[in-house]
């Protein structure tokens, strides 16, 4: 897995181009994308996400579960695969585990020899683990891929949202604290930043579910949630009671939606559940987001001058963002824009806010492609003096033919 994960070798451009395209290609198949978030740990995150995602499959829906909370892998333990392993399938293909007939689970943790094993990855490493998670794994149809992401606003959530595509949305967890709810905060000005939508705020340890009475005590302070969500714009989804058996059957591999379905807390994850499954629910608006789309496309920056691609990456007069749909091999539409001053780290930033999935040029350091790794773009050099759209349709034929990485700067 390791070997596998590595950079992309600059000398098999062609390999590259099409791989990019096999990514788009798995992304078509796949309905909804829901990324649970939360800026704090210990708010039960992927108790939530593994509930959530058994609660769909439940009501009849193909989900994929993806954890890409790769330092702390707690999935496999709450959905009982401890011992289980990840197999390749035909043509290099990643098998998810097959939970039920509806749900198939990924998880760093499903590839470790042992599950004591730690994960010691920097940044890089980290996006090329999970593209390739995205890329690889034989998912299939899917009406919802369900990915827990660890918390923070690091690198992980950020490659999951960049490499999702405009119609991944969120799903914010906290607890109703103040210091949770203070943290937790930050999870939504990542997404807003990031334009990723957000379908709304769950209170998770909302009250205490006494398994006696069933009724739930206000042990601890509630509503943070909820006031955040108000104060923030976003839906507010519903509290979560604190259950002591949502601990047993963490425990004993037994998802507690399915295993005490007669439970509040249980009812508190099939109240949640609901709104997301009407079709007709819209997120929350998108901030400076481009308009909606039938089709999934993907954006291609290409530094230009005087109309076709520019060595001078750097320096380039314009960038010509390129839209264009990999499934069909089209080319949509182009677009012009004037880049920022030239400083340090601010290129990959506002290619990043212009929504760039992919920059192809003439030639860039290995300190500059990193810092394109960082925000979530693939980098592609060597390319042609050529019209970006020439360049951008050769690149979707898997014809794009690349030379040295040089730049006449």
């Amino acid at each position: 897995m390791s070997q596998s994960c590595s950079a992309f070798p600059q000398n098999d451009e062609s390999q590259r181009q099409m791989e990019e395209v096999m990514l788009q290609t798995r992304m078509e198949r796949i309905g909804r994308k829901i990324v649970v978030l939360s800026g704090k740990g210990g708010v039960g995150k992927s108790t939530v996400a593994a509930n959530l995602a058994v609660a769909l499959a439940a009501a009849g829906k193909r989900v994929g579960l993806l954890d890409v909370d790769l330092h702390g892998p707690s999935v496999p333990k709450i959905l009982g695969l401890e011992g289980q392993r990840l197999v390749g399938g035909p043509d290099g293909e990643i098998e998810p585990i097959r939970l039920t007939e509806n749900l198939s689970v990924v998880s760093v943790g499903l590839l470790l020899k042992s599950d004591n094993d730690a994960v010691i990855w920097r940044g890089p490493m980290k996006y090329n683990v999970i593209r390739q998670f995205l890329k690889d794994v034989s998912w299939g149809e899917l009406d919802f891929l369900v990915v827990d992401s660890p918390p923070g606003t690091g690198d992980e959530p950020l490659a999951v949202a960049q490499l999702l595509g405009r119609d991944a949305s969120a799903m914010i967890v906290t607890t109703p604290q103040d210091l949770a709810v203070s943290d937790v905060r930050r999870s939504v000005a990542f997404c807003k930043t990031l334009s990723l939508p957000v379908l709304g705020i769950v209170e998770n340890m909302s009250g205490l579910a006494c398994p006696h009475c069933r009724q739930v005590i206000e042990l601890f302070k509630t509503g943070g949630g909820e006031r955040l969500a108000e104060e923030t714009g976003v839906p507010f989804l519903g509290r979560i009671p604190l259950d002591p058996r949502v601990v047993v059957s963490a425990d004993s591999g037994q998802p507690f939606v399915s295993e005490f379905a007669d439970s509040p807390a249980a009812a508190a994850f099939a109240a949640i559940t609901k709104p997301i499954l009407d079709p007709t629910m819209e997120p929350t608006a998108r901030t400076s987001a481009p308009e909606h789309t039938e089709k999934r496309t993907m954006k291609i920056a290409i530094p230009t001058a005087d109309g076709k691609l520019c060595m001078h990456f750097g320096h380039c007069e314009v960038f010509t963002f390129v839209e264009v749909d990999p499934a069909g091999k089209k080319v949509l539409s182009s677009q012009g824009l004037t880049p920022p001053p030239h400083e340090p780290g601010v290129l990959p930033k506002w290619l990043a806010e212009q929504g760039a999935n992919l920059i192809i040029a003439g030639g860039m350091g290995q300190r500059a492609q990193g810092l394109f790794a960082e925000n979530g773009i693939q980098v592609i050099v060597g390319a042609p003096v050529e019209t970006p759209e020439n360049i951008a349709q050769a690149y979707l034929n898997g014809q794009l033919q690349t030379g040295d990485n040089v730049c006449d700067h």
